[in-house]
């Protein structure tokens, strides 16, 4: 069983069992974060999409919190560097394939967006998950689904820097997700959206939970 806790906006902590880790832990500023960074123990990694502040958000004080590597594009790991990562903690990669982390496996991904952006792939004990970080639709999802057959997507519909629901419908249905997981959206006034929608557009084809800021969804595969 691998459990999704949903922290708010594209923030979440995934606890697969033998290691759990973050992504995108913008949760201090966060108005719609149902953790502090300060809550977040015992993870092995921090996963950070791109270098904007919703998304790296609090990722450098948690990783040095935990003693837990801090996983981006090599910019952004570089960056994180110079906002006071330590050394060691920090794995600058790039879009390419999967790399043994030691508990977890990772390949970054694609991402249409700004920020030296991507999306990341973790398999862990045989369960495959895709956050897709910030992004537009992009055909090459495709290639996402059948390279890599996540089992569960965390997909943005904000509308206005990303997908709406119409789009990640789409983008669903191309990766071939059993469970699709939408986020990024109703932090602020810009991404105001309702979930349902992308529910309703998926009926029969995907299980999309609707959740709050707080809930976790339990994925057995």
């Amino acid at each position: 069983m691998v459990d999704f806790k949903w922290l708010g906006h594209a923030a979440w902590l995934i606890d697969f069992g033998t290691v759990k880790v973050a992504i995108d832990p913008f949760l201090d500023s966060n108005p719609s974060s149902s953790m502090k960074s300060s809550e977040i123990e015992g993870i092995g990694y921090v996963f950070v999409t791109h270098n904007h502040f919703d998304h790296m958000g609090d990722a450098v004080k948690i990783a040095n919190a935990n003693n837990a590597k801090l996983v981006a594009v090599f910019e952004t790991a570089e960056e994180a560097k110079k906002s006071g990562l330590r050394e060691e903690l920090a794995v600058g990669m790039n879009v390419g394939t999967y790399a043994n982390l030691g508990k977890v496996e990772a390949a970054l991904t694609y991402a249409l967006h700004s920020g030296n952006a991507s999306g990341v792939v973790i398999r862990c004990n045989g369960t495959v998950v895709y956050h897709a970080g910030d992004t537009g639709l992009f055909g090459d999802m495709k290639l996402i689904g059948e390279m890599y057959r996540p089992d569960v997507a965390m997909l943005p519909i904000g509308g206005f820097f990303t997908m709406g629901p119409k789009e990640a419908a789409t983008a669903a249905e191309w990766l071939g997700a059993k469970v699709v997981l939408p986020m990024h959206f109703n932090t602020f006034p810009a991404i105001k959206q309702n979930p349902e929608e992308l529910k309703e557009m998926l009926e029969g084809k995907a299980e999309v939970p609707i959740m709050k800021p707080g809930d976790t969804y339990s994925f057995n595969k």
